[in-house]
């Protein structure tokens, strides 16, 4: 890293005004046409104040264009920005944040650069964005901003200056980093990785959400986790329709504790904090309405506390107990890929995906670079890992 650290307050050619108009957007995408090279792309969304978590501000940087910062709230669809910027690879730092709310915008690159992810295959032990400023460029980036309620309107200028900064350093950034990646014969790894990153699909559905709310393991008992499961539903009902972060509206707390008490009547339930503050005063009949659901369900219609048949391994740890053999597969795998990690100084969940590992080292296939291909590993990390699962199978038979 760079011994001296020099502020950066704000990008060298300033803020640019905000583009929330379809004539300003038109002027935009004009200005981006005529720049240069890859174009250096963030989003910042209101997660934890918003329930649907959607681009807020969009910004974009190319050379030769500057700066450009687009409210997303105002100009929903950005199609026109991406279908300008056809063939022109777009850097962004942990892509996976932003393309999915970028793609519900209507931009769809069609390639990129992810300065994070090239960061953690150089074995860089922190891999921020200010981090990595600070060390490929000597500049010291501000993050103060990052967790701010992005759908807030007008944006503060404060804002506004920190948010174009996060891209006005991203292309000098990515330039550093293609370097040393070439230079630690990487680089054909860091694009078959963004590649990967690009072709992804977006995450399932979860399955029962509700089982996540904080503090439901505490509650064995069926009754009391179909109060949890009714009071989450409606819950999420309420937040959906009021477009804000479903934990402000209810705490998980406050959900756990009355399918603790599970209250017998609406009295009862108001009894219990927060639902006796006034805020949930005021929502008391349909809370309660929640709950009442809940009391009302046959015993065949309770979840189960174990939660719905999945077919997924069991957990490594208990693999001791009936399945040795994979769990001495797992152990020596273990072990191969730490020193594999240490050597390649590349992180071991990016040597292979850790539930792709784990999988085939239970089921010990016949051809593990088949198994390992098909389970979406690529070609280096086949190349990397598959000799040392196969010795592994060969090791330690079923």
């Amino acid at each position: 890293m760079t011994e001296s650290i020099v502020p950066l307050d704000a990008p060298p050619t300033g803020v640019p005004p905000l583009t929330n108009t379809a004539e300003g957007l038109g002027r935009a995408i004009e200005l981006l046409g005529r720049g240069e090279g890859p174009v250096a792309a963030d989003s910042e969304r209101a997660s934890g104040f918003r329930y649907h978590v959607r681009a807020e501000l969009v910004q974009l940087f190319r050379r030769g264009s500057g700066i450009v910062l687009i409210d997303a709230r105002a100009v929903p669809d950005l199609g026109a920005v991406s279908q300008a910027l056809r063939g022109v690879e777009w850097v962004f730092h942990a892509a996976s944040q932003d393309l999915p709310c970028l793609r519900e915008c209507g931009i769809w690159p069609d390639s990129i650069f992810d300065t994070e992810l090239a960061s953690r295959l150089l074995g860089q032990p922190r891999v921020g964005l200010a981090a990595v400023v600070a060390r490929t460029l000597g500049l010291g980036l501000a993050k103060e901003h990052s967790a701010k309620d992005w759908s807030r309107r007008p944006l503060p200028e404060s804002w506004l200056n920190y948010a174009a900064l996060d891209v006005a350093v991203l292309l000098d950034v990515r330039d550093v980093l293609e370097r040393e990646l070439a230079q630690a014969g990487k680089l054909g790894i860091a694009r078959a990785e963004a590649a990967a990153t690009l072709a992804a699909p977006g995450p399932a559905p979860r399955v029962e959400p509700w089982r996540r709310t904080t503090g439901r393991h505490s509650l064995k008992d069926p009754l009391q986790l179909a109060v949890v499961r009714s009071l989450w539903q409606a819950r999420d009902r309420l937040a959906a329709k009021r477009d804000i972060f479903a934990g402000r509206i209810l705490p998980d707390a406050a959900i756990v504790a009355a399918a603790a008490a599970l209250p017998r009547s609406r009295a009862d339930l108001v009894k219990i904090p927060p639902f006796n503050g006034r805020r949930q005063v005021k929502l008391a009949n349909y809370w309660w309405a929640a709950v009442d659901e809940a009391l009302r369900l046959p015993a065949a219609e309770l979840p189960s506390p174990r939660g719905p048949n999945r077919e997924t391994l069991p957990p490594v740890r208990q693999w001791h107990r009936r399945h040795l053999a994979a769990a001495e597969r797992m152990a020596q795998v273990r072990a191969g890929l730490a020193a594999l990690s240490e050597s390649q100084q590349i992180p071991v969940e990016n040597l292979m995906q850790p539930d792709l590992v784990r999988s085939v080292v239970f089921d010990a296939p016949a051809e593990v670079a088949q198994a390992m291909a098909a389970g979406g590993a690529r070609g280096w990390q086949i190349e990397a890992v598959a000799p040392l699962v196969a010795e592994a199978i060969r090791a330690h038979p079923d």
